[in-house]
C-alpha cells in the first residue's frame, strides 16, 4: 500500500485526535486561570508585575522542553536525557563565550552539537535496537559526567552582557524568554498538525510496523523526532546560561520529569499517537504555577514533587481506561 493511499485513516484519526485535543485544552485553560486567580486572591504577591514575569521566564523552559518531548512521547519512545542536555548544552555555550566566540556562532555551535545528540539517540534506538529509555537514560549520565570533566566540576561564569541581558529583558512588557516560546510552538504546531510528517509521528507511535508497511519511513521519522527533542533541549540550555549567567553540568536536574509530565498532563499518551503541542504549554504553565503558588504560600517543596507525582499517576491511569475503551 502506498504512503499517499494509506493517509486517509490517520488523517481521520487526526482529526478525531484534534477535536478531543481542543476540548482538552480548553479545560487546561480554565483550570489555569482559577489557579492564577485562586492565588491572586490568597496571596498578595502573585499578581505582581516580578512574580509574573518570574514565573513566566521558567515556566518558558519548561514548555519548549515539553514541546520537544511531546515529539518523541507520541512515537511511543521516551527521552530522558533532555535535563542532562540542558545542563551540558549550558557549559557548551559558556566555554565559547567565554573563549572570545561571538553569541551568534556560539548559538549555533550549541545547537549542532543538541542535533549531534538526537541523532545518536535516533541510531542507537533504530539501528542499535536499544529501548528509548535505556538508550536516553545512558546519555542523561554520560552527559553529565563529560559536562563535569570538560569543566573540573567548576562552573564557568558569563561575562557577556548582551547575552545575558537578553533573557532579562521582555517586549511588549512581556519577558523575551516568553517569546522563545512562540518562536518554538508555532513551527512545532504547523509541523505535528498541518504537515505528513506529523501524521507519521502518530503513525509510528500508533503501530510502528503497519506505519513501516503502509511506506512511511519509520526510521527516518525516529530520527526526525529524536532530533528535534535534544535541539529543544539544548536551545533551552542557552536560555538557562543567559538567564543565570554561568554554565554548570548539574544544572536542570530533574527538568526531564517536569518535562514529562508537562506533556502528560497536556493529554499527551505515554503509549504513544496521542498528543499535541498547544497541551504541553498548557500542562507545563499548570505545573510552574503549582510550583509558584506553592512557594508563595510557604508550602513544603517535598509537597510539589508529591502533587506532581500523583498528577502523573492518575492521568496515565485515565489514559489506561481510555485505550482499553477504544
Amino acid at each position: 500500500m502506498s504512503v499517499e493511499a494509506s493517509e486517509a485513516v490517520p488523517l481521520a484519526a487526526t482529526k478525531r485526535r484534534a477535536r478531543i485535543g481542543t476540548l482538552l485544552s480548553l479545560t487546561l485553560l480554565v483550570l489555569l486561570a482559577l489557579m492564577w486567580l485562586a492565588l491572586a486572591l490568597s496571596t498578595r504577591s502573585f499578581w505582581t508585575y516580578n512574580n509574573i514575569s518570574n514565573l513566566l521566564r521558567q515556566g518558558a523552559m519548561t514548555a519548549i522542553l515539553a514541546v520537544g518531548e511531546t515529539f518523541v512521547i507520541i512515537t511511543a519512545g521516551i527521552d530522558l536525557s533532555v535535563g542532562a542536555i540542558v545542563g551540558f548544552t549550558s557549559v557548551i555555550i559558556a566555554l565559547l563565550l567565554t573563549h572570545g566566540f561571538p553569541i551568534w556562532a556560539a548559538v549555533i555551535i550549541t545547537l549542532g552539537i543538541g542535533l549531534v545528540i538526537g541523532i545518536f539517540h535516533a541510531f542507537g534506538i533504530s539501528r542499535l535496537g536499544l529501548p528509548p529509555f535505556i538508550m536516553t537514560l545512558a546519555t542523561l549520565t554520560a552527559l553529565r559526567g563529560i559536562g563535569l570533566l570538560m569543566t573540573n566540576g567548576a562552573t564557568i561564569s558569563i561575562t557577556n552582557d548582551q547575552f545575558t541581558g537578553f533573557s532579562r529583558g521582555d517586549f511588549l512588557g512581556v519577558p523575551n524568554l516568553f517569546w522563545m516560546v512562540l518562536v518554538v510552538a508555532v513551527p512545532s504546531y504547523v509541523f505535528l498538525h498541518h504537515s505528513r510528517f506529523g501524521r507519521y509521528l502518530f503513525a509510528i507511535g500508533s503501530n510502528m510496523e503497519a506505519a513501516r508497511l503502509s511506506g512511511i519511513n519509520t526510521t527516518g521519522m525516529l530520527y526526525i523526532a529524536y532530533t528535534l527533542s535534544a535541539l529543544c533541549a539544548a536551545f533551552v540550555g542557552i536560555l538557562l546560561a543567559a538567564r543565570i549567567g554561568i554554565g554548570n553540568a548539574t544544572q536542570a536536574e530533574g527538568w526531564e520529569l517536569q518535562a514529562i509530565a508537562s506533556s502528560v498532563i497536556g493529554g499527551t499518551s505515554l503509549f504513544g499517537a496521542i498528543g499535541s503541542v498547544h497541551g504541553p504549554l498548557l500542562g507545563s504553565f499548570i505545573l510552574t504555577t503549582i510550583n509558584n503558588g506553592a512557594n508563595l504560600l510557604n508550602v513544603n517543596s517535598f509537597w510539589q514533587r508529591i502533587i506532581t507525582g500523583a498528577l502523573i499517576i492518575v492521568i496515565v491511569y485515565f489514559d489506561g481506561l481510555r485505550r482499553k475503551r477504544r
